[in-house]
């Protein structure tokens, strides 16, 4: 009884090593798949570090790098929001900063809901041509990289607050970047269904 016990534990540490190995081989073909698709984005860095950690999410697949891509950017832009509606009610702040901020919490609103109609047009079940549902993707994911950009040039120049300024556009320009790198990752996609 001794042995059979030993050589079931025998089995059960082969197929557990057997399947670690596995594993671990698939994860990493997909990270370098993610290293070797980010190169085709405009911060590349920025696009590795955000997506490594969802490899076995992405896999092999450019829908899906492209569905994280997008995810990754709404995350921010939410994320990015919440703050600017908090700072938007900040103490003392010049009334040309109030304007900018009012402005820029309803372009990142609107930038949040185009981010959520594309990656709610990717994960639809197929109905439309590709062709149609990538350019609608295209176009509104385009259209949130005008919101964060029209965001960040209402904090251009030196009358603004210098805290205040700084806070705004590192985020804006941390969301506008994952929102470019998806665009780049979507056209990629695109060019390979």
């Amino acid at each position: 009884m001794e042995g059979y016990s030993s050589n079931h534990f025998l089995l059960a540490l082969y197929l557990l090593l057997a399947f670690t190995t596995y594993i671990n081989s698939s994860s990493a073909a997909s990270t370098e798949f993610i290293k070797t698709s980010c190169r085709a984005t405009t911060y590349p860095t920025l696009c590795f570090s955000s997506l490594s950690s969802r490899a076995s999410a992405i896999q092999n697949s450019p829908k899906r790098l492209a569905h994280e891509a997008l995810s990754v950017a709404l995350d921010s832009a939410r994320s990015t929001s919440t703050l600017m509606r908090r700072l938007s009610h900040t103490r003392g702040m010049k009334p040309r900063e109030n304007g900018a901020m009012k402005d820029c919490v309803e372009e990142l609103s609107d930038s949040v809901d185009e981010l959520m109609d594309s990656l709610g047009e990717m994960s639809q079940p197929k109905g439309k041509s590709f062709e149609f549902m990538i350019s609608d993707v295209q176009t509104w994911v385009s259209a949130a990289l005008t919101d964060e950009d029209t965001c960040s040039e209402g904090f251009a120049g030196n009358a603004m607050n210098g805290k205040i300024k700084n806070i705004v556009r590192g985020r804006i320009v941390n969301v506008a970047h994952l929102t470019s790198n998806a665009l780049a990752l979507i056209n990629s996609y695109a060019g390979s269904p």
